[in-house]
């Protein structure tokens, strides 16, 4: 039978994570009980934010895919030192002995702090508080290899599984149909469109508008949202070179470095 993460056994896992991702250090297997329900890991994110001390500039959206307990996607933090806006190929860090993979995601910036009594938005509700997407590309990498082989749980409680997030230029084309690439070394790894993607990027913040405010989590304005992999988690590892593309005209790009 599945045991419910207590406080302390939480408090270990956390402290591990941010121990070996502060010395780049790798975990070859999961540091500690694997928690058993997404309460339990947000309190585990929960208590590694703490410790981080680090502010947060914005978050991270994944799917759940079957959907945990009817939820179909997770969240994480991705912290303001490790956001970079584009320069040409900027180098961006993954933990080679542990989990690196580069997405291509339209990016939301926040313009409206969002009412932290608030705790069901629409999709129109969250669009409101957004003032600018972006294209950019998100760093996924844990020092855990295993961060997304065991399920949603153990990849939220290490911040979902982010290591950076990639800014590129503005974007103002239609968000659902442009079509979307990423490619490694050239070479394409995924082609899609943001119509596969659930209710949408502005579905992503109605999800985490709707997280953050039942963990009492307050979002700021121009704090970003990586609303979630358009054409899929392409796993990387240092010395590649990514190139996301946006339509016909926008192009994000960044260079892989070992952590």
């Amino acid at each position: 039978m599945a045991i419910e993460h207590g406080r302390q056994e939480g408090e270990g896992v956390a402290h591990a994570f941010v121990a070996a991702r502060r010395k780049g250090w790798a975990l070859p297997v999961y540091p500690g009980c694997p928690p058993q329900s997404l309460k339990a890991a947000y309190r585990i994110q929960d208590e590694a934010i703490a410790l981080t001390a680090q502010p947060v500039g914005g978050w991270k959206v994944g799917r759940i895919n079957p959907p945990l307990d009817g939820v179909d996607r997770l969240s994480g933090p991705i912290f303001a030192d490790q956001i970079v806006v584009e320069t040409p190929a900027p180098s961006m860090p993954v933990f080679a002995a542990g989990f690196g993979a580069a997405e291509a995601e339209f990016l939301l910036r926040v313009g409206t702090a969002p009412d932290p009594a608030k705790t069901h938005y629409t999709v129109s509700d969250a669009a409101a508080l957004i003032d600018a997407v972006h294209v950019g590309i998100e760093i996924a990498s844990s020092p855990f290899p295993g961060i997304n082989d065991q399920g949603p749980c153990v990849t939220v409680s290490d911040f979902g599984n982010n290591n950076g997030l990639v800014v590129g230029p503005l974007f103002l084309h239609d968000v659902l149909t442009t079509p979307v690439e990423l490619r490694i070394n050239g070479e394409v790894a995924g082609a899609a469109s943001a119509e596969t993607m659930l209710d949408g990027p502005f579905g992503a913040a109605r999800f985490l508008f709707e997280n953050l405010a039942s963990r009492g989590i307050a979002i700021r304005p121009g704090q970003w949202i990586s609303s979630g992999a358009v054409t899929g988690v392409h796993r990387v590892r240092p010395g590649d070179h990514v190139e996301a593309r946006f339509g016909d005209d926008l192009v994000v790009t960044c260079d892989i470095v070992e952590r």
